[in-house]
């Protein structure tokens, strides 16, 4: 494939430093996220073909991306949503699948029923908000100050500002917890589910339930063609907009990794400009 843009994320650190449980060990190219043209198809590759605009990411070990040509696996990736740019279409994969398998496929809320998001004006927490708004949950929206009326204009009915009042003073009887902070956070976010709510966290699975009334999911996402047909279909709609942060080009990966690191940038997800 020919790439045009590559995403960045916190796995990239956490590969870069050899602390991955899913990637080789360095030397090696960084990267998983990617949007751009297909250049040759393996033996026995139906979906694809050359010149097809395509987006995902490129293997399970996340890494290869961050080049001006990367090999991607078939099932990892889908035709590019036609109304997104190539930086706005690979700054989706990773982040977007995250929060769909961990509304759709593990907490799997019904309709009406009260779904809090901690992180919610990150990039997993984002896509999280619109999933469920769009699919009729009640949105409780855990975020600092300069991220309250973003959630909002995402669809969060309820938005709580972590740095004025604690959510466990305020929260009651959530269905679900969807967790994109990890820690005393989280912990303590066990004490507002309902008996049989779940907790759904993506941080890290090294922790115990406070409680054995509610249920609790640690998963690795896994980008396939189906759950990125899906995503796209809601981008096409406009019901799901992508949040594009800072784009630096290829030549500027190490500040990219800056960002990552806690150098100032603005929300949304760090992106590369390959083709230009």
């Amino acid at each position: 494939m020919r790439v045009a843009a590559a995403g960045v994320g916190p796995w990239d650190a956490l590969i870069r430093e050899g602390k991955s449980k899913v990637s080789p060990t360095p030397p090696l190219t960084l990267g998983s996220d990617l949007c751009g043209v297909v250049e040759a198809v393996g033996a026995g590759v139906i979906p694809f073909k050359s010149g097809d605009e395509v987006y995902g990411v490129t293997n399970p070990q996340f890494v290869g991306a961050n080049a001006e040509f990367a090999a991607a696996s078939a099932p990892m990736i889908a035709p590019k949503p036609q109304s997104l740019s190539g930086v706005e279409a690979a700054s989706v994969p990773v982040v977007a699948v995250t929060a769909w398998q961990m509304l759709f496929e593990h907490a799997r809320p019904e309709a009406g029923q009260t779904v809090m998001i901690l992180g919610a004006g990150g990039n997993v927490g984002a896509y999280a908000v619109q999933l469920a708004a769009n699919a009729r949950f009640h949105v409780i929206a855990v975020v600092g100050s300069n991220d309250v009326e973003y959630v909002r204009t995402l669809g969060a009915k309820d938005v709580i500002d972590y740095r004025l009042s604690d959510f466990a003073d305020v929260v009651r009887s959530v269905d679900v917890v969807i967790d994109t902070v990890g820690g005393d956070t989280r912990e303590r976010a066990f004490g507002v589910l309902k008996p049989g709510g779940i907790l759904v966290t993506v941080v890290s699975n090294d922790f115990v339930p406070a409680r054995h009334d509610v249920r609790s999911v640690f998963f690795y996402a896994e980008v396939t063609t189906a759950r990125l047909s899906a995503i796209s279909g809601l981008l096409e709609s406009g019901k799901v907009i992508p949040n594009v942060g800072s784009v630096v080009p290829l030549e500027q990966v190490r500040k990219a990794h800056e960002m990552l690191a806690g150098a100032p940038h603005p929300r949304g997800k760090i992106m590369l400009d390959v083709a230009t």
